[in-house]
């Protein structure tokens, strides 16, 4: 693994491998090994978690930079909440974004999974009308949902 470079502001918190760091100044930090982490505005609090999207966030954080028992439970828990999804939406690409989340945090690549269900979050927040409406993006160039048709474009 190589070396990553951090810049984080005074006040900022990150999570590395569970434990959370404040930073009282402004800084500058490198990871020099395999870490768990988060910081800024990955970080998700629990009761931010108030819709199904960002309960399924919320799990696969638990499951990304918890402890053994928490990742196992986070796990479980980010199941549910994407079948349960998955059964309400009829939005094609969010099914299958929620699945590449899921096997993702099942191959232990959870910070791959939230990166996919802050996808959904942005779709969720436009169709609740929380956000101005985008097309999401399904990590394939040109190719986009409209949010208020739930229809693909190419």
């Amino acid at each position: 693994m190589s070396n990553l470079v951090l810049e984080l502001r005074q006040g900022e918190v990150m999570i590395v491998n569970g434990a959370p760091i404040r930073f009282r100044t402004r800084s500058r930090i490198e990871l020099t090994a395999k870490a768990r982490f988060l910081f800024g505005k990955q970080i998700m609090a629990p009761d931010q978690a108030v819709s199904p999207a960002r309960r399924i966030y919320f799990a696969i954080q638990s499951a990304y930079i918890g402890s053994e028992a928490e990742r196992e439970a986070g796990l479980d828990a980010a199941r549910h909440f994407i079948t349960e999804f998955q059964q309400a939406t009829t939005v094609e690409l969010v099914r299958m974004l929620l699945d590449q989340a899921l096997v993702a945090a099942e191959e232990d690549d959870c910070y791959a999974a939230l990166k996919l269900v802050r996808r959904v979050i942005q779709y969720e927040d436009a169709v609740l009308g929380k956000t101005t409406p985008a097309p999401i993006s399904s990590g394939k160039p040109d190719h986009h949902v409209d949010v208020q048709t739930g229809c693909a474009s190419l």
